[in-house]
């Protein structure tokens, strides 16, 4: 069935009723019967409700599928996965040839997370392939550790990872000579080609299926586990350690809770009512530690607990956030950035990755204080790899701190930007560890790759037990980083529409009209990434370099309706960076103004 982008209210309930003849679902069959009634009734709003979900179909790209659960092609639903399923079927068979293509499936804790994987390994393995579905709800980074670990051709993970709660999404991985990243252009046009020709044949209700896929074994769980307790098994700091911990309402605790007690963590006071999945997500408004009071029920659980501490994953657990104690942040504790976090994990990586390439573990023990993490008896644990043939490298997306080109330049490592999305960080050549500043860290590559949450938990407790044993804290090494490689300070302004052609609307008029000043300072030139910039990717993304080497980078979010500003400045002091900064957010506020 192909949907009509201005059509009339009559094709719409024609697409209507034809939808509902194939869909296997109860619920979305009465949503969407209820609906039709209220259209054929004469009411206006239910008329515009249908036309938005048939005018279009959510669109299948790099970042696979994720939208709002509902009936019809533009929400999330059994129909649309049985499509898109049976497409990414026909795009692996071809792929393959004459071999049979192994598929694995994972799924989070959202609603129909586990019917959507049931359905896509159903419709995989009638379609010939070797379909293997994981043992239970698990986080995201176990899906990418299996398609490496089963050495699959590619996986599919059914989560909307931190958006709100009634969205869900469609993550695909491939296998190969991709090595477990996510998919990248042109592979997402070829299959979403092939899910539209599923989409025009009108009726998935016919399409094949089998219940002869395999479940994958819970030692696939335990490798995970070994893996990433071997990042950073906890050092003599770490007895004592008073921590808080928060899986935000998702997957993340079971699997933690088994990668600390082998690492030798001492066990954290928990958020209870967070600990647990659930896909109503119900003392949140957004899933996503990054939001304004998400994490106050951790705050609240530290300032109780009396927490050095405080460690938070999103809901598919493939992200991390960090907080810390602070007098001056209001109730006492202090989030970090994102970028805070990727410095620090860099500059660990950066370290490590150093010694290995000098042949000399004491360096990693000798070296600019607490940011190692080596274990009381002096060695040191799980040194990244390079690719084999490309020198070691740190990686990260063009938006997130350059902080991490002066650590990489300080240890002699190979230094990329790329574009926004571990999809691109992870195709470094050479990485070692990458990050995004939207709390994503790419730490053991040689494992995942692909954002985890998990073992980046694990390296930053080796991080901050370490600094502990020294009788430091990791506000000290904050203080150290900044010593050593600069006072770096970012910030973002996020603006969240409800109708995505507004950001289109600035994106357009910051092109026609460029600035020459931002908060008075020049502009001293503009990359415009859809032009290509630097070997990247064409990408819809402005970038602003100020005159005193400050930047300003402005593109619309990838994953959610928001309009994103990043702000970068380096100053000789924190003092002197914080005021530069303030500069330069009061003047991309007033650019802001001026095009909306």
């Amino acid at each position: 069935m192909s949907e009509n982008p201005s059509g009339d209210a009559g094709t719409f309930v024609d697409a209507a009723r034809a939808w509902m003849a194939q869909d296997p679902d109860a619920v979305t069959r009465d949503e969407l019967s209820a609906l039709l009634a209220r259209v054929e009734g004469g009411d206006a709003e239910a008329a515009e409700d249908l036309a938005d979900r048939f005018r279009t179909r959510l669109a299948f790209g790099t970042a696979g599928l994720r939208g709002a659960l509902g009936a019809g092609p533009n929400r999330m639903n059994r129909v649309l996965v049985a499509q898109a399923a049976a497409g990414f079927a026909a795009f692996l068979g071809e792929r393959a040839g004459s071999t049979t293509p192994t598929v694995v499936i994972g799924y989070d804790g959202r609603r129909n997370s586990d019917v959507f994987a049931r359905d896509s390994a159903e419709i995989f393995a009638g379609a010939g392939l070797n379909a293997v579905l994981l043992p239970r709800m698990l986080p995201t980074p176990v899906l990418a550790f299996a398609v490496r670990h089963l050495g699959a051709d590619a996986g599919v993970m059914v989560t909307a990872s931190h958006n709100p709660p009634d969205d869900n999404g469609y993550k695909v991985y491939l296998g190969g000579a991709d090595e477990g990243a996510q998919i990248v252009s042109p592979a997402d046009a070829e299959i979403a080609a092939r899910i539209q020709r599923i989409a025009d044949a009108g009726n998935v209700s016919v399409l094949p299926r089998s219940v002869g896929y395999a479940n994958a074994p819970e030692s696939l769980v335990d490798a995970y586990v070994a893996a990433t307790a071997a990042i950073a098994p906890a050092p003599a700091g770490a007895r004592g350690l008073r921590w808080a911990y928060t899986a935000m309402h998702g997957v993340g605790w079971d699997t933690v809770s088994r990668v600390l007690a082998m690492a030798g963590y001492p066990a954290p006071t928990l958020v209870e009512a967070q600990i647990e999945p659930d896909g109503r997500f119900p003392t949140v408004a957004f899933p996503n530690p990054e939001e304004p009071g998400a994490m106050d029920l951790a705050f609240e659980t530290a300032r109780t607990s009396d927490a050095e501490l405080v460690i938070a994953n999103d809901p598919d657990a493939d992200r991390l956030a960090v907080a810390i104690p602070d007098a001056d942040a209001e109730g006492g504790w202090r989030r970090l950035s994102g970028n805070e976090i990727g410095l620090l994990l860099g500059w660990r990586a950066a370290r490590e990755a150093a010694a290995a390439r000098d042949g000399s573990a004491d360096k990693v023990a000798a070296g600019d204080g607490g940011a190692g993490h080596d274990s009381s008896d002096g060695s040191s644990h799980g040194a990244p790899d390079a690719d084999a043939g490309s020198p070691a490298s740190l990686a990260c997306s063009l938006v997130s701190s350059p902080g991490l080109q002066a650590v990489a330049e300080h240890y002699g490592l190979a230094f990329h930007s790329t574009l926004t999305g571990f999809k691109w960080i992870s195709r470094a050549p050479g990485i070692v560890f990458g990050f995004e500043e939207a709390l994503g860290y790419l730490v053991n590559p040689r494992t995942v790759r692909d954002k985890d949450g998990i073992s980046a938990a694990v390296a930053m407790l080796g991080m901050a037990a370490e600094a502990r044993g020294q009788g430091r804290t990791v506000a000290d090494l904050l203080q150290e980083f900044r010593d050593t490689f600069g006072a770096f300070a970012s910030d973002q302004i996020s603006i969240r529409v409800s109708d995505v052609g507004e950001i289109a609307g600035i994106m357009a008029s910051l092109r026609a009209h460029p600035p020459t000043t931002v908060g008075g300072v020049a502009v001293a030139r503009i990359d415009d990434l859809l032009a290509g910039v630097d070997d990247l990717p064409p990408g819809d993304v402005l970038r602003l370099w100020l005159d005193g080497g400050s930047r300003l980078i402005v593109r619309p979010s990838g994953t959610e309706p928001k309009l994103k500003l990043y702000l970068d400045v380096r100053g000789s002091s924190a003092k002197k960076a914080r005021r530069r900064l303030e500069a330069l957010r009061a003047g991309a506020e007033e650019l802001l103004a001026a095009v909306r």
